[in-house]
């Protein structure tokens, strides 16, 4: 069996070809990864969601909290996000700002006890833990910094459409009632 000389040009020309085609694809995986978010920081959303304390932890730190109730495909929500990043970031210190996802089922207990029929929806808390106020719907920078600033002079909520306080009522005492359909 006789095999063709084997040119040198030609092994070559076959390496550069590996070579060019090897750097095209690299070229565009790049394209690829940085279309799709690549190095950059995460979302405002996930990023705030990520460093949250859990809720028990801040309602007892004797810090002022913020909770937000999101949901990632909520556009309202993804707008308040780097105004919600900028309040935590200014007022780390001075106040706990929790996001919880209202898709995520370990939330389910915090959704159902804060009655969360709307998002974003933002719950509000003294440095005892204690609720004080509500709002329901989407905020601007100006607003959240209203909201902060009272929450951590310890000040009333500042009136705005949407936003109410939240009254503690002294619980009921509990006595055996007969249910609705009892025919007892």
């Amino acid at each position: 069996m006789n095999t063709p000389p084997v040119d040198s040009n030609t092994a070559a020309l076959g390496r550069r070809e590996r070579m060019l085609l090897a750097a095209v694809a690299a070229l565009l995986a790049l394209g690829l990864f940085l279309l799709r978010g690549g190095l950059s920081p995460a979302a405002p959303l996930e990023k705030l969601a990520r460093q949250s304390l859990e809720p028990a932890v801040a309602l007892s730190n004797g810090r002022p909290s913020l909770i937000e109730f999101y949901a990632d495909w909520c556009e309202a929500c993804q707008a308040m996000a780097p105004a919600m990043e900028r309040v935590e970031g200014e007022h780390h210190e001075q106040l706990d700002v929790v996001l919880l996802n209202v898709d995520n089922p370990r939330w389910q207990p915090e959704v159902d006890r804060y009655d969360v029929n709307g998002i974003p929806q933002l719950e509000f808390f003294d440095a005892s833990g204690a609720p004080i106020g509500r709002a329901v719907g989407a905020r601007n920078q100006g607003e959240l910094e209203a909201l902060s600033a009272a929450l951590i002079s310890g000040s009333p909520l500042p009136a705005m459409a949407g936003v109410a306080e939240t009254s503690v009522l002294p619980k009921a005492e509990t006595t055996a009632m007969a249910g609705p359909r009892s025919h007892s």
